[in-house]
Formats: structure tokens, C-alpha cells, sequence
């Protein structure tokens, strides 16, 4: 029986309702995760004709990335507010509201389902991955990218060290799912083959944040996540000096010339539907 979250799915949504965070998610987030569009695409045989689905769709690039490439593609997300974002920004394309856990299809709707850093945000993502296989058809592909582990994620692992080290953690949000759970290959490739998927298989992606200033993190963190910017907003004025100073010393060690270059990997997991017959 799958592990429940009372509570998490409310606090995700509402988090994610928030237009300020949408906002600064797609102009400082988003241009990060792009970088695995590509190999997302690749990995989910996307071309002309394809029918295509984009779980967690966010504001809306892998969906239109698939489009360029000829494919009918549609994304969904839980927010309205990432919907009408990326809806303002490719309105050729179709939108909707949607759970992932409950997707309004029917069974064999569509060719590839894909979701870009969707799948650690949902509180079951065995679910999700059952109903991505009930909406694809016989030989269908799925695909989705999780971040790696923290200490290769280079910014993620330093800003939780640095809470860990200088801040408090017992924050009182309702406790979700590891959000690197899904960064161990052997657990991602088993929840594909339990949601009914063969031949699971895993790769990495590099990708690379260009920062100006190591404090930028924070920041970022603080303006652009749900889980994250409740715990940065929970410490104290001192608390959050000593966390910006940890991050500052961590992170020089990645200065290039006039910026910082950090490596923040990213894991590409895909699975086949079973064909018929």
C-alpha cells in the first residue's frame, strides 16, 4: 500500500496557486530544467504525429517543444495557475487542470506521456505512473526527469546542508514524499515495472545553473519553489545570515571567471507500455 501524505496535496496546490511563485518559477527555474527537454523528447520517441501528453506541464515548454517537433502534444498540471500561464504563452496549444493521479482520458489516448521534474511533487507517484500506462497505448513510452542526488544536485544539496547545519528543519508543513526518492535508479525503475511498464531504463542528464552570485540560491528558493520557500521563510533574520555565509563559502569553489557554474544533474527515467498481443 502506498505511503500517504494527509494534507501534502492541498499544501502543493495551494503553493503552486501562488502567481508570484509561478512567476518566478518559469523566468528562474524553468530555464534550467529545459536544458532535459531534449533528451525528455528523445527518450519518449516524440516526432511528427505523435500524440503526446505533458504531466506537471508547468508553463508549458515541453509541450511546446513537442509541437515544434510536429507532434500532437497537450499538457496538464494541478495548478490553474501554471495552466494560465502557459496558456498566455503558446495559446495554439491545449491546456488543462488536471491530477495526474486522475487523468480525464481514456485508456490508450495517447503514444508518450512525459513529465519534467513532475513526478517527485506527487504524493503518489505510483499513481501517476499507473495512469500514465492506462492512457497509453500498447507500445506507448514514458518518460520523466527527477533530480539526481543531492550532493551531485550541487545548489540543492548546499542550501539543505546549510539549513541542516545554521537553521531549523521542524517547520510544521505537512510531511510528502522524499523529494530524492525518486533519484535512486533501482526505485524509479522498480516503480515503472510495478505500475505495469517493461524495460525500465535510466540515464543522466548534465545540466548546468549559471549564477551570478551564490547568494542567488537562496533566493531563488525562497521566490520560486513550494516546499523549499516555506522552510527558507521559517528561519530567523540570524538563522538565515548563517545560511547565506555557509553557501557563499560552499559555493566558491565554482567560480568561473564573472560567474558560478554549478552542476545540477538531472535523472532521465523511461518505460514501455506492453504491446499487444
Amino acid at each position: 500500500m502506498a505511503q500517504t501524505y494527509p494534507g501534502f496535496h492541498e499544501f502543493e496546490r495551494a503553493g503552486w496557486e501562488d502567481a508570484e511563485v509561478v512567476r518566478h518559477y518559469e523566468r528562474e527555474i524553468a530555464a534550467l530544467t529545459r536544458q532535459s527537454s531534449g533528451p525528455l523528447l528523445d527518450a519518449g520517441a516524440v516526432g511528427a504525429g505523435a500524440r503526446m501528453l505533458d504531466v506537471a506541464c508547468g508553463p508549458g515548454s515541453l509541450t511546446a517543444a513537442a509541437a515544434e517537433r510536429g507532434a500532437s502534444a497537450m499538457g496538464v498540471d494541478f495548478s490553474s495557475a501554471q495552466v494560465a500561464v502557459a496558456s498566455r504563452r503558446y495559446p495554439g496549444l491545449r491546456f488543462e487542470v488536471a491530477d495526474a493521479s486522475a487523468l480525464p482520458f481514456p485508456d490508450a489516448s495517447f503514444d508518450a506521456v512525459l513529465s519534467s521534474f513532475g513526478m517527485l511533487h506527487f504524493p503518489d507517484a505510483g499513481a501517476a505512473a499507473a495512469e500514465a500506462c492506462r492512457v497509453l497505448v500498447p507500445g506507448g513510452r514514458f518518460a520523466f526527469t527527477v533530480w539526481d542526488q543531492p550532493e551531485r544536485v550541487v545548489a540543492m544539496g548546499a542550501l539543505l546542508r546549510a539549513v541542516r547545519a545554521h537553521g531549523r528543519t521542524d517547520i510544521g508543513i505537512p510531511a510528502g514524499p522524499d523529494f530524492f526518492a525518486l533519484s535512486e535508479p533501482a526505485r524509479s525503475q522498480n516503480l515503472l515495472l510495478a505500475a505495469g511498464f517493461e524495460n525500465p531504463t535510466v540515464e543522466y542528464v548534465p545540466q548546468v545553473w549559471r549564477l551570478t552570485a551564490p547568494e542567488h540560491i537562496f533566493e531563488v528558493f525562497q521566490r520560486a519553489t513550494v516546499r523549499m520557500r516555506a522552510l527558507l521563510q521559517a528561519q530567523s533574520v540570524e538563522q538565515t545570515a548563517r545560511i547565506r555565509a555557509a553557501l557563499r563559502e560552499e559555493i566558491s569553489a565554482y567560480r568561473r571567471d564573472d560567474c558560478y557554474e554549478l552542476p545540477m544533474p538531472a535523472l532521465l527515467v523511461t518505460g514501455s507500455k506492453p504491446s499487444a498481443g
